[in-house]
């Protein structure tokens, strides 16, 4: 689960974290008096969507850029008008774009130095790591690709958290020569790791941490993003979703405890357990097709979340064709054969369906299947089950 910036330093703020003052605004009529709080002069003001490349995005109306810096509160006022409820368009949110629902007012901060600062999970070594790069303001992934001697990279050890001489390492990396840099630096290292714990976050970033003109070390902007499966402990953390950043069938599935993420193909996916999910959208690739989703329906499924499944795949106007790839182990094939059934009864499937069942109840379920009139491409194995959905979209355009 993802937040917005200005949720994010609220809790950089609770944690002790410099942030630059802010205030947030979701509707039009709010604007002026959310302006009277800010100090006169200068407003940056920022576009909140989940998507990065915001200074650099185009609203579809033709204005330019989610983060603006105005000269004063009259300026600003005209551009947050612009922004609230327009949609913008950057890099990352694809051609469609993102609605922006709140508009944040920044008071704006003079830098001297931008850097880059994260704690993430380094799967590899089952711990997390401290991630830190001068070339701050920078898609870290870039940096790494074309600059790795810039980044530095400290585990943190579970029990101990960052140490005194790993805080060294990387204020000297960082170039924090100085005393007072340094004296800020090591409580902020330590507020972003608490964070990270106590939130139970799978990234805490701050991209640019700057230096400021007199000497300040404050995060510029902030992300995090939260383990979805540890959001149950922390409802303070759930109460900050925005539903409307989110794909509507992702939603949906949740609700009927099915683990699904749309893409961006026309095969869609139906399959029991992440690994198999995972290899079933690579063979698609593989014979030349495009998965539309990532679909897993879990160890013990009902009919009715089987049913539920077919309906959030057949609410994707891009799926052309259906895969459903089933080995029982707990998951009896006899259910997913019902689920079958019943959502070609309730949302009629038209388009190509290729099932290919194996494991638990298998013959049981092939027999289901085989005594209903809905018409069914069966399959043997995953290799014929990729090749002949891809070969059925095609053969129906």
């Amino acid at each position: 689960m993802n937040i917005h910036e200005y949720q994010a330093k609220e809790l950089f703020a609770q944690y002790g974290i410099p942030v630059p003052k802010g205030v947030a605004v979701q509707s039009a009529d709010k604007l002026e008096e959310a302006l009277a709080s800010m100090p006169q002069g200068v407003v940056v003001v920022k576009a909140q969507i989940h998507a990065g490349g915001r200074g650099k995005g185009t609203f579809t109306d033709g204005f330019q850029g989610g983060v603006k810096v105005c000269p004063g509160h009259a300026q600003a006022l005209e551009v947050a008008a612009k922004m609230l409820g327009n949609t913008l368009v950057t890099k990352q949110t694809g051609p469609v774009g993102k609605r922006v629902g709140t508009v944040y007012f920044n008071e704006p901060v003079k830098i001297a130095k931008e850097y880059y600062l994260a704690v993430t999970l380094d799967r590899a070594r089952g711990r997390p790591v401290v991630i830190a790069s001068t070339e701050g303001g920078m898609d870290i992934e870039k940096v790494a690709a074309e600059s790795p001697e810039k980044i530095v990279r400290i585990n943190v050890d579970p029990d101990g958290g960052v140490q005194a001489y790993e805080k060294r390492v990387l204020a000297y990396a960082l170039g924090f020569d100085g005393k007072e840099l340094f004296k800020q630096f090591s409580p902020f290292i330590d507020a972003l790791v608490k964070l990270y714990w106590e939130k139970d976050c799978s990234l805490v970033e701050v991209n640019p941490l700057i230096v400021s003109a007199d000497g300040r070390l404050i995060a510029l902007d902030a992300k995090i993003g939260f383990d979805d499966n540890a959001i149950y402990r922390h409802p303070e953390i759930e109460a900050l979703r925005d539903l409307s950043e989110e794909d509507p069938k992702e939603i949906e599935a949740g609700k009927s405890g099915l683990s699904y993420i749309a893409l961006d193909g026309n095969i869609a996916c139906l399959v029991n357990g992440a690994g198999l999910a995972m290899a079933t959208m690579d063979i698609i690739k593989h014979y030349g097709g495009r998965p539309a989703n990532f679909l897993d329906v879990g160890g013990g499924a009902s009919v009715e979340a089987v049913t539920n499944a077919f309906r959030i795949i057949l609410s994707d106007p891009n799926v052309k064709g259906i895969l459903v790839n089933i080995f029982g182990g707990i998951m009896s094939c006899k259910t997913i054969a019902d689920g079958i059934i019943g959502a070609a009864h309730n949302v009629h499937i038209t388009i190509p369906l290729v099932v290919r069942l194996e494991g638990n109840s298998v013959k049981e379920g092939k027999q289901a299947l085989a005594d209903t009139d809905i018409t069914i491409i069966s399959a043997d194995g995953m290799a014929d089950a990729a090749e002949k959905i891809v070969a059925a979209v095609a053969k129906a355009g």
